[in-house]
């Protein structure tokens, strides 16, 4: 598809091909978050890129799609969703035949989604694009500074998890079963690894990312595999 992003239609005017369309940004966490529960669950869907680095996301036609001016979006058949996490458990929901991310028994299903959102809501936020910029823009963080607050921010992150992971993990996260939580890892263990964030101290983790991003589901979703990788 074309980068472009110019009058953008809405509801089912959206629909490409396979009827989904993924609107995200190729190194985006988050949209690598959905890129792979698409690819999980074999879901065709058409890549949309929004350029983060040009400010695509606050463009007036991707704020009709998406009014947080942030990416992931998903159009579904005419259905529009925002926020990964969200997008990811209507996936499983609407899809209830391909492979679950959300386990049915009730503790395993906690423990899934306790470490998702340690990962997605809060470490990712922190050292995400925007608030980047905004520790330069308006409180004047060099870029030493920056990389103090992101090494100490996912730090703090991945040392929950990994300490979680000793009371749920299986071959996976939580058992035996790709989930959510799985999902969630992988391109925050890309994002440390792009910032230099240290991570002997989280030998389990750092295991258990390696044999995810052996799969292919992972591998597709990867951001250095999209149209937009620079």
């Amino acid at each position: 598809m074309s980068n472009a992003l110019h009058d953008l239609p809405s509801g089912r005017d959206h629909e490409h091909a396979s009827g989904r369309v993924l609107y995200g940004y190729w190194r985006s966490t988050a949209a690598y978050r959905v890129r792979i529960a698409l690819h999980h669950k074999g879901l065709a869907f058409d890549n949309h890129p929004v350029s983060l680095i040009k400010d695509e996301q606050h463009k007036a036609d991707y704020l009709a799609l998406n009014p947080q001016g942030l990416v992931p979006a998903l159009v579904d058949n005419g259905v529009r969703l925002t926020q990964s996490l969200a997008i990811c458990e209507y996936l499983d929901d609407a899809y209830w035949d391909t492979p679950r991310l959300l386990p049915a028994e009730p503790l395993a299903r906690a423990r899934v989604r306790a470490l998702a959102q340690l990962i997605a809501c809060d470490t990712h936020p922190l050292n995400n694009l925007r608030v980047l910029r905004y520790l330069a823009a308006e409180l004047g963080a060099d870029d030493a500074a920056k990389q103090r607050w992101i090494h100490h921010w996912v730090g703090t992150g991945l040392a929950a998890f990994e300490a979680l992971l000793a009371e749920s993990a299986g071959h996976y996260a939580v058992g035996d079963t790709i989930s959510l939580a799985d999902v969630c890892l992988v391109p925050q263990l890309y994002s440390a690894r792009r910032f230099n964030v240290p991570l002997d101290a989280y030998p389990r983790t750092v295991a258990l990312g390696d044999r995810l991003e052996a799969l292919q589901a992972f591998k597709l979703a990867h951001p250095d595999q999209q149209p937009d990788a620079k």
